[in-house]
């Protein structure tokens, strides 16, 4: 019984904080391609908090704006609607995940060396195995991904494999 009306009273004082309005109280973060970046950093640091932006890019996206590298609690409204425009033109955060990961899937599902090596969870690069890779091997023995898959997937290659020297 106590606890329900434990309970309820949190959800009230959640609930009344929210329609309050803080008065003479600044915003720490800003919300630009679906990201906080900082409010106390330089806008060209404070950009590369965004995944997929680098700190080329963003030196590109303040030439392009026209905007000096100053702290980003320093811009205009217009300075800001200008800035999540220009952003938004990149592939950021989700959608870049999104990208990279059905770009590895292609890789496996047509059978390719560097899908093969993804799916086994081994370096596809051409670093050495033997005595490196400990990350790779790490998640691998933790189970990190689709064992199960990435098994299936390498006995499918070594059929591939065994079928192309048979020709």
């Amino acid at each position: 019984m106590l606890r329900a009306h434990v309970g309820l009273l949190a959800d009230i004082g959640h609930r009344l904080l929210q329609n309050v309005a803080f008065h003479c109280q600044r915003v720490q973060c800003l919300r630009v391609g679906n990201t906080m970046i900082p409010d106390h950093k330089r806008i060209e640091i404070a950009l590369q908090h965004i995944h997929g932006i680098g700190r080329r890019r963003a030196h590109q996206i303040l030439c392009q704006l026209g905007v000096g590298n100053r702290p980003t609690r320093d811009l205009t409204a217009t300075e800001i609607n200008l800035l999540k425009d220009e952003v938004s033109k990149y592939l950021t955060a989700g959608d870049l995940k999104r990208v990279v990961e059905s770009d590895i899937k292609k890789l496996a599902d047509i059978q390719c060396y560097r899908g093969y090596r993804h799916a086994c969870m081994l370096p596809c690069r051409g670093q050495r195995t033997k005595t490196n890779a400990r990350t790779m091997k790490e998640h691998r023995r933790r189970g990190i991904g689709n064992w199960e898959r990435s098994q299936a997937l390498a006995q499918n290659m070594e059929k591939y494999q065994e079928r192309e020297q048979g020709r």
